[in-house]
């Protein structure tokens, strides 16, 4: 309960009303350990489709790596990936239907920031054509062909306005605590940029300002005319937490970062155990959110 002096908003009550959409994290929501959608959770996300509601995919994965689930679209094929910088359309090979960038000079910014604030901080640049990074960040073996220079150089343009939109930067510390990194990156560039994380280790996801799952997710469902009352969302790390706490019902996996817990209305199993379906199972049965 929040009071006159509390800065945080009012959680909205659940919802009561059936829902119309379904909106999933993938990676420790929808997937399990092993990256596999198990058997159980496939046949929950055609009945909801068969019944009527729509399920979004949305996750901080690039477009290119959603063949894990791209045999599972039904009704619509639009997922929205890269923490809501991109929408794009699974049944046709990932394409791009809208893209929500990163301004370069923007990123540059965030990369002198973060230089200053944590030194030995390397950088990737995830462009719409793909990934390319420093020297001394993780090599990424999904993708070969992936250019290695200075983040400053992988963010020059022949001229401006010529190169690839920008959808996200990556930040990877070898040292600092995974929370205590993402707290000194917003602390020292949250001004900029959107700022959070999806991995276990201190590996941070940077957007355009006021781009996030949740940002995109309410600007699809406007366009349906759906109400965040009608949503149910899952999610299991931090870059979930807007998503969970603007969607009606949210749903924090068993194996949730404490502060998806905090966030979300709900609580459900964990990923291994199929989280996301046993909630899908007891709504089609009416068993309520």
């Amino acid at each position: 309960m929040t009071s006159a002096t509390d800065p945080r908003p009012a959680r909205p009550a659940p919802a009561t009303v059936r829902p119309r959409l379904i909106a999933t994290d993938l990676d420790g929501t929808l997937l399990r350990d092993d990256k596999s959608v198990s058997d159980r959770t496939i046949a929950a996300l055609a009945a909801a489709e068969e019944a009527g509601i729509e399920v979004f995919f949305v996750t901080g994965r690039p477009a290119r790596w959603m063949d894990v689930v791209s045999d599972h679209v039904h009704g619509h094929g639009l997922a929205i990936c890269a923490n809501g910088a991109a929408v794009v359309d699974l049944r046709a090979d990932g394409k791009l239907i809208e893209v929500r960038p990163l301004p370069r000079g923007t990123a540059l910014t965030v990369v002198e920031a973060l230089r200053a604030a944590a030194p030995d901080t390397s950088f990737a640049v995830e462009l719409t054509t793909g990934i390319h990074y420093e020297p001394t960040y993780p090599p990424f073996h999904l993708d070969p062909g992936a250019t290695v220079a200075t983040a400053e150089k992988l963010l020059q343009e022949p001229t401006p306005g010529a190169g690839d939109p920008v959808i996200k930067l990556l930040a990877h510390h070898t040292e600092l605590f995974p929370d205590a990194f993402l707290t000194l990156a917003r602390a020292t560039a949250g001004g900029s940029a959107s700022i959070t994380r999806s991995s276990p280790t201190a590996l941070l996801e940077i957007s355009g300002p006021g781009v996030s799952k949740a940002s995109t997710l309410a600007q699809c469902c406007a366009e349906r005319g759906i109400s965040p009352a009608e949503v149910v969302a899952f999610g299991d790390m931090p870059n979930d937490v807007e998503m969970l706490t603007w969607a009606g019902t949210s749903y924090a996996m068993g194996n949730a970062h404490p502060d998806v817990v905090a966030a979300a209305s709900g609580r459900t199993v964990a990923n291994n155990e199929d989280g996301v379906a046993v909630v899908i199972e007891r709504i089609l049965a009416g068993g309520g959110l």
